[in-house]
């Protein structure tokens, strides 16, 4: 009798070790699968914010030797296109871009040249496009993606674009003959509508 009793604790001792050792197990396998998932980081890619700053400055620099006054909008334009991007924002981006709407009215205004107004205007464009499409990338595929080409592809998409609308209007402005600031300034806000609406 003593002989089974003893077999029965010895067989319960194994089943509890064996049962203590599945769950060693589950619990190393349960840390392996916490220690291999990681948060995917969703700020913008470094390349879109590069990009898109590159282009701002572009956009200051044309409105800038054109019209101070409208070079510093497209600054304060330039370094909210930079905070949209860091904060993965698209009203800081907007706002940005807003900001660099008036920059360009009032460097029109103040009678710039509007080849100047036209350069600062395409700049501004595709910094806003690409600081917006790299939002979108940083929450689709994460920062740390391989994305430098489709930067680039969209960033020359967006150039194209501007670039032929820029001359669209700039070859109206001319056929419709210059020195008026005010029609001048008309045609480059249609062209700018007509840019968003073809980026968007």
């Amino acid at each position: 009798m003593s002989g089974e009793a003893s077999a029965g604790v010895a067989s319960d001792a194994g089943s509890a070790s064996e049962a203590s050792g599945d769950e060693s197990a589950g619990t190393t396998a349960g840390d392996d699968a916490l220690v291999d998932f990681h948060e995917t980081d969703s700020r913008p890619p470094t390349v879109a914010i590069v990009a898109s700053l590159a282009a701002a400055g572009v956009a200051a620099t044309a409105a800038l030797v054109a019209s101070p006054v409208g070079g510093a909008l497209l600054g304060v334009a330039a370094l909210g296109l930079l905070g949209g991007s860091l904060r993965s924002s698209t009203r800081v981006l907007g706002w940005g871009a807003a900001v660099g709407v008036v920059g360009l009215a009032v460097a029109g205004y103040r009678g710039a040249p509007a080849e100047a107004l036209l350069v600062a205007a395409v700049g501004l464009a595709v910094a806003w496009d690409v600081a917006d499409h790299g939002v979108g990338l940083g929450e689709q595929v994460g920062r740390g993606a391989r994305v430098r080409r489709n930067v680039a592809v969209h960033a020359g998409a967006s150039l194209l674009v501007g670039a032929l609308a820029a001359a669209l209007v700039y070859g109206v402005s001319l056929a419709v003959g210059g020195g008026q600031p005010v029609a001048a300034l008309a045609l480059l806000l249609a062209g700018g509508i007509a840019l968003v609406s073809a980026l968007r």
